[in-house]
């Protein structure tokens, strides 16, 4: 198990930890382990969020947070934001859309869309400027935001992953082959349980919606990459996990009184 989890980790991070040959299939074994690596990468930044609002201001705060998370990932889901966006919007048939997913040029979409997403992203995390009580103490509502944000946005991932149809074999088949296969169902489910068990006792109501909002915007990030390229690639996913962050920090910013 821990040999899989080091793999999980090594995968979807930048932490140093030695990613072996069995990388893909362990990580996509322990796909319902997403949230949980969510919620560490939440809570590494929202520390260091936590830090800085001593002496920045909260919109600062709120951008620094947010680059900290991303260098976490290792911007590893940036690039397939910019390619879906680039791939989207092209008006023409699926299989140059996919084309365009693929190619290494950057064009307005991408641009376009990822000025978007991560701008939108850092004001509004910028914007959670109240506290919250947790364990007795008070904490900038921040901290809490980035875990079960980031949980959610990974859950994402895997109800993506879980519903969408493989477009053809590449880096995401261990991980469609995983959800789509006899263990598929419970990997979801049990995904959902790790995210409501993070999400539920650090923001109560407010994480019960952020989770649901995160299940939502994966089944309709499947719903749109059908329409456009007749099924989902690792692209599609990793554009999932960011646009899905962005969703959820924006229903948990309304949520929040």
């Amino acid at each position: 198990m821990w040999k899989e989890l080091k793999n999980l980790f090594a995968f979807l991070t930048v932490l140093p930890l030695q990613m072996d040959m069995d990388c893909l299939t362990d990580s996509a074994k322990l796909m319902w382990c997403f949230p949980l690596v969510g919620a560490v990468i939440g809570l590494l930044a929202g520390l260091f969020g936590w830090a800085v609002s001593f002496f920045l201001p909260a919109l600062v705060t709120g951008a620094l947070a947010l680059g900290v998370l991303l260098l976490l990932t290792g911007l590893h889901h940036a690039d397939g934001l910019l390619d879906f966006g680039d791939a989207a919007m092209y008006h023409g048939t699926t299989e140059r859309k996919i084309e365009i997913m693929h190619d290494q040029l950057t064009g307005a979409g991408a641009i376009g869309l990822g000025v978007m997403t991560y701008l939108v992203t850092a004001l509004t995390f910028g914007s959670l400027n109240q506290t919250v009580a947790i364990g007795g103490f008070e904490v900038p509502v921040l901290l809490p935001a980035l875990i079960v944000v980031e949980t959610s946005a990974k859950l994402s991932m895997v109800v993506g992953t879980w519903a969408g149809k493989a477009i053809h074999k590449g880096m995401n088949s261990p991980f469609m082959d995983a959800m789509h296969g006899r263990n598929g169902n419970l990997r979801l489910a049990a995904a959902f349980v790790v995210s409501l068990a993070v999400a539920v006792p650090l923001l109560w109501l407010a994480g019960l919606v952020t989770v649901l909002t995160a299940v939502i915007s994966g089944l309709i990030m499947v719903v749109i990459a059908h329409r456009h390229f007749g099924g989902v690639t690792g692209d599609v996913l990793g554009a999932t996990n960011e646009l899905t962050r962005m969703v959820c920090v924006i229903v948990l910013l309304a949520m929040l009184p």
